[in-house]
């Protein structure tokens, strides 16, 4: 059994997660309205676990985290709800949410009602915090939550998770993130420069001068969160001290769909060159997001993932030679995963490929990259759930080792 500082915390999950036994992870990128896409892939990785388990995919994974976009899905799916459940909700709130034509009145709202707070606290529950249910049945969270936020004030990231022993969870505390109603959490991971006026929380009820300013989680550099919950999950500073290796932790990581942007070329170096400027912190949010996925299939085992560059491929193991091409290394038979290869953990990367030749290899050539890559476009929302549907055909049970089991 695994000591817990504060046992009673955990009250409805201690049972679960006094256990000492493998653990499983899943992280969900940010990305507007192409949350839908994520939600595409996962309903087929609902279904294989619901499948080969009969469980839902908070009973299945023990930890979830999301940022932005991904923060509304993690928290939902950690409540219980199933992914088409918050298909539902982007429907009916997606204009709501990202309609640049809705900006005008989503900055009046700074001062005023914001039918966003409403719809959130509706879905999420006016009095849901990230305290543990007391028993099963009681509402609230069935598994451990991360919601990626960006405190203004401190200008830093601040990861808030449910972890029960988590330092700044004391009861004891005033400053106890714990009592942060999780509407107000996930309104500021996804309080998006723009689209949102910033999410402002007093974070001590006794104290003023603890009140932060919070924009959208997707500002730092865990838009995608999946590298951020392994060290959350595993560094004995965040008090989870889980335990590590390819038999003992798995991490699942969904995207929302990435493209990378074509600039100046050496022939012609100044065109476009505005545009190139004026995209520069969507390609830094696209490099970091890149960034983190190497992380992970670094020091992870990765066992399913896009080709990333022409040096590294997509870090898959193969049973590779020197001499060999690109096309003779990924034609090679994979690594067993019977065979540990002394990696952190098992690591499988699903997204979608939102370039032109992506989407025509997804059985979307009709579509046109620059309109479906935008993370506002509300009219999309059908589309945005096929191509990620179509993604998720490469959901496997192979990528998920002996954790299927």
């Amino acid at each position: 059994m695994l000591p817990l500082l504060r046992p009673d915390q955990w009250k409805s999950l201690r049972t679960r997660y006094e256990a000492d036994r493998p653990h499983r992870m899943l992280a969900l990128d940010g990305g507007g309205i192409r949350g839908l896409i994520t939600l595409g892939i996962l309903s087929r990785i609902e279904a294989l676990i619901q499948q080969k388990t009969g469980k839902k995919l908070c009973e299945y994974f023990d930890y979830i985290a999301g940022t932005s976009t991904g923060a509304i899905i993690a928290a939902g799916l950690s409540l219980g709800k199933n992914s088409s459940d918050l298909v539902d909700f982007y429907r009916s709130c997606g204009e709501e949410m990202f309609e640049s034509s809705k900006l005008l009145d989503r900055l009046k709202s700074l001062y005023t009602a914001d039918p966003l707070k409403a719809k959130l606290s509706d879905v999420f529950g006016t009095n849901t915090t990230l305290e543990a249910p007391a028993k099963d049945t009681d509402p609230g969270l069935k598994c451990l939550l991360l919601v990626v936020t960006k405190n203004v004030t401190t200008d830093s990231p601040w990861p808030i998770s449910s972890n029960p022993d988590a330092k700044y969870n004391d009861p004891t505390k005033d400053n106890n993130n714990l009592k942060i109603p999780l509407w107000q959490l996930v309104r500021a991971s996804t309080a998006a420069p723009v689209y949102f006026p910033p999410e402002i929380l007093q974070w001590n009820p006794n104290n003023s001068k603890e009140t932060f300013v919070f924009a959208d989680g997707g500002v730092t550099p865990y838009n995608n969160p999946a590298f951020l919950l392994y060290r959350m999950a595993t560094e004995p500073a965040y008090r989870l001290s889980w335990k590590t290796g390819e038999r003992n932790l798995l991490l699942i990581s969904v995207g929302t769909g990435a493209a990378e942007s074509k600039g100046a070329s050496a022939a012609k170096p100044n065109t476009n060159i505005v545009s190139t400027v004026a995209g520069l912190p969507g390609e830094l949010m696209y490099g970091m997001l890149i960034d983190q996925d190497i992380n992970c299939r670094t020091v992870g085992r990765c066992t399913f993932g896009a080709h990333l560059d022409s040096e590294i491929l997509d870090l898959v193991p193969r049973q590779v030679s020197d001499g060999m091409t690109s096309a003779q290394q990924y034609a090679a038979p994979l690594v067993p995963i019977s065979q540990d290869l002394g990696r952190r953990f098992l690591y499988a990367r699903y997204n979608a490929d939102l370039s032109e030749s992506g989407l025509r290899d997804l059985g979307f050539p009709n579509v046109v990259p620059a309109n479906i890559q935008k993370m506002d476009a509300v009219e999309n929302i059908a589309t945005l759930l096929d191509i990620g549907k179509a993604a998720g055909g490469a959901v496997k049970a192979e990528h998920f080792g002996t954790f299927l089991e």
